[in-house]
């Protein structure tokens, strides 16, 4: 397996494509032209929104997108892809496929399907021919019926029904990649560690000038951005899926680990952290303790009245509350527009992200137009990244 070309599909939510390509452009990693994100194998979760990148490498890269990439979701190796219009035709076809390079008789499979434009259209009998293949593949193979069973904590198998042509992907990441599994503890509305290291990748910040999140609730933004400034690897400290695939080499995992470890330099700069809610706080520093940044990031339970910038400029990220995540029908625009003034009187020369799903609360800041904006999808609810330059007002007195 270890020198086999494969094709996988890095998912990460709609509209970050673009930033998780220039993650993956590092690894050595170039996405397959012509690909539509609705012809993508991330159609086949249940639940999940669709959006990622299709590519062909070896196994080794598949581990390293796991390890390495902070953007992504899940990272799906296609299995194989036919045409099917009948149920024993569907069972009979993916019994062929190479079961036996990612699952062992007997173990615990979990099957999703999901069906679109084919005659194939119910996802449970499909998922269910699905598992007689594999069964039907390991009595052939070796004589005995050994039997795997659905289960919702066992491998995940993908499959898709688009116009009676069926894809079958393998999950190689287990728990979804946002489960760094430092965040045990979450304050209210909490952003997922892709979506906050994304924000983060976005704004172009280098790692060494400050970073203040003012609003930072579990803390994942200052976390999130001391792993990057370390080059600590979001999958440092986790377990993967394809750690029990038949074909997987542990001392090639362990030497990529030490190589990870080696990569890792200090940090030199000040991430600050700050929210109006003490056990936001508490929450927050529990949390930077599990991710091994004790020490590392400040934080402090303060109003945005008290908010005061470093010696030299550098990015304010953060996610404010907005109206769909605390309450329908609390007005925050006071809230947007204290904010704002504070930026305008303190923070000259400073750059600001502010995550928010509403333009009018954005607006309520009066701190210009944004100069760089990311739209994709936070808990399924449309949200736009905005970044702006903080500069001074020009004084419109005539003498």
């Amino acid at each position: 397996m270890k020198n086999e070309r494969l094709r996988f599909f890095v998912s990460c939510a709609p509209g970050l494509e673009q930033i998780l390509e220039s993650e993956t452009s590092q690894l050595g990693l170039i996405s397959l032209s012509g690909i539509s994100h609705a012809q993508t194998p991330s159609m086949a979760f249940s639940g999940e929104e669709p959006g990622g990148l299709l590519f062909e490498g070896d196994f080794t890269q598949v581990l390293q997108s796991n390890l390495y990439l902070r953007t992504a979701g899940r990272i799906i190796v296609r299995l194989g892809e036919f045409h099917a219009t009948a149920f024993s035709e569907l069972r009979k076809k993916a019994a062929r496929l190479e079961w036996n390079r990612y699952l062992t008789p007997g173990q615990t499979i979990n099957i999703r399907a999901a069906c679109h434009k084919s005659k194939l259209y119910h996802s449970d009998a499909v998922a269910e021919r699905i598992l007689g293949a594999v069964n039907d593949h390991f009595s052939t193979a070796s004589g005995k019926q050994n039997y795997c069973e659905q289960d919702a904590q066992g491998q995940l198998v993908l499959v898709r029904m688009v116009a009676d042509q069926c894809t079958i992907s393998i999950d190689s990441s287990g728990e979804p990649l946002h489960r760094r599994g430092y965040r045990l503890a979450t304050a209210k509305a909490p952003l997922r560690e892709t979506l906050a290291a994304a924000m983060i990748l976005a704004s172009g910040w280098n790692g060494t000038s400050s970073l203040v999140d003012p609003f930072c609730g579990s803390g994942t933004i200052p976390i999130e951005a001391a792993l990057l400034a370390q080059r600590i690897p979001p999958g440092i400290a986790r377990d993967f899926a394809f750690m029990k695939w038949p074909g997987f080499e542990k001392e090639e995992w362990q030497t990529m680990l030490s190589q990870a470890k080696n990569g890792i330099v200090p940090l030199h700069t000040s991430i600050y952290g700050y929210d109006r809610d003490r056990g936001a706080i508490e929450i927050s520093i529990a949390n930077a303790s599990r991710a091994g940044q004790k020490g590392g990031i400040i934080f402090s339970q303060q109003p945005i009245s008290s908010l005061k910038p470093t010696d030299t400029p550098g990015w304010i990220i953060t996610n404010p509350p907005y109206g769909l995540r605390i309450s329908g029908t609390k007005d925050l625009r006071d809230l947007y527009a204290r904010f704002g003034r504070v930026l305008r009187d303190k923070f000259i020369g400073w750059n600001i992200g502010v995550l928010c799903n509403d333009p009018k609360l954005t607006g309520q800041l009066d701190i210009g137009k944004p100069f760089a904006q990311v739209r994709f999808s936070n808990g399924g609810i449309p949200v736009q990244y905005s970044m702006y330059e903080i500069k001074p007002k020009l004084d419109s007195t005539i003498y």
